[in-house]
This record gives structure tokens, sequence and C-alpha cells, in this order.
């Protein structure tokens, strides 16, 4: 049987998890509020998942290495799914060649800030700074492999029949290009994908003496380390 603190968490995670769902997929995603009572209803993944942090066992999360799990499948749900869908309304769709760039530019800009805050959070909260860097640099990682653009190509509704497949060259990738040399074909992308996934999980869940060995590297002599 679990303890009571976790059991509280766990009872609001699946209270915010259900109300969420109720508002995602049971009401219309309208951009005005038509009453009281619905704003109050759409508020309820808020402060079900609110009081579900508050309860949160921080020893016990930290015992089965939650922010190691949690935090990077919060920031791939943001950078997997809002993001692509942001450029796929924000700019492609409805606007201009000239509006795009500058959506994208803020964003690709944005999404570091995301990573960091994220990772200041954890560490105002007590994340040591071995967890810290892994959670930095394996967000990077993601950032940077490509899964965004899989991500763009895959959950929206796509009428240009360019986008409509995934395409046999990726001509946009200008990140994948500079070290390729070249745009990457189809398989040249997913491969890059996998590795920097691959890496990224290696950062996430490498053995701990790795992190201590970097940690005694850069440490000032005489301060007291932190163990992850």
């Amino acid at each position: 049987m679990l303890p009571r603190k976790p059991l509280g968490f766990l009872i609001f995670v699946a209270l915010a998890v259900a109300a969420a769902a109720f508002v995602w997929f049971g009401l219309p995603h309208d951009r005005e509020v038509k009453s009281l009572g619905l704003f109050l209803v759409k508020l309820l993944p808020f402060v079900f998942a609110t009081e579900a942090l508050a309860r949160l066992d921080v020893d016990w999360a930290k015992r089965l290495k939650l922010p190691l799990i949690t935090l990077p499948i919060a920031f791939l749900v943001f950078f997997l799914y809002f993001v692509p869908k942001i450029f796929f309304y924000g700019g492609v769709e409805t606007g201009t060649r000239e509006s795009f760039y500058a959506l994208y530019y803020h964003v690709l800009t944005l999404t570091p800030l995301i990573i960091l805050t994220i990772t200041l959070a954890n560490r105002l909260g007590g994340g040591t700074p071995a967890l810290t860097r892994r959670l930095a640099y394996g967000m990077l990682l993601l950032m940077l492999s490509g899964l965004e653009d899989l991500a763009f190509l895959t959950v929206n509704d796509h009428t240009d029949p360019a986008y409509a497949t995934i395409p046999a060259v990726w001509d946009w990738a200008s990140h994948m290009t500079v070290f390729l040399g070249h745009p990457p074909t189809r398989n040249e992308a997913f491969a890059f994908i996998a590795v920097h996934v691959v890496l990224a999980l290696l950062v996430f869940f490498s053995p701990q003496r790795w992190w201590d060995a970097l940690a005694s590297r850069v440490r000032p002599r005489g301060t007291r380390s932190e163990s992850a």
C-alpha cells in the first residue's frame, strides 16, 4: 500500500488528467469565454494539478528519479505538440512567409528559455548540480534532434501536398544541414533524430560516477559536493 503523501498526490494527478481530458476532448476549443461555469470548469485541471504538486513527497519522487522522467516529458509535450501547432496555425496556414519566419525565430528563442526555466525551478527546489546538468543538456539535445520537425509533419493536418507525406529531402532543416553539409534525406533525418534521442537518454540515465567526475573538475577546491 502506498504511503499517505504519494497516495494523495496520485489521486490529484488522476483528477487533473481526467479534468484535462474532459476539457480538451469534451469541450469546444473556443477563444471566447461563454459562461462563468464553463470558465471555472476549464480551470479545474490547473487547480487539481496544483494540489497534486503541493502534495508531492519530494523524497519519494527523488527515490523514483521522477525529475529525470517527468520534467523531460513535460518539455516534450510542449515541444512536440504545442510548438508544431503554433507553427502550423500561426504561420504556415494563414500568415505570410515573413510572419512565419518571425514566429519561428521567437519560438526558437523561447524554447531554450523554457528548458532553463524548468531546470531553474528544479535547482531552486533542491535539485543537485548533476541533475541540473542532466536535465538542461538532455532537453537541449531533444530540442536539437529534429523531433519537432517530424512532429510538425505528423501532428498537423497538412493541405499542402509537399507536406502531406514526409518529404524525401528536408531542405528546411538547416540545423541538420550544417552538420551533414547538405540537406538531409528522409532516412538521414531519421538517423539524425535517433542519434540525438539516444544521446539525450544517455545524459538522463548515464552512470552517476560520470557526473561526479565532471563535478569534481568544475567545482572550486574546498567546496562540498552534492550527490544526485
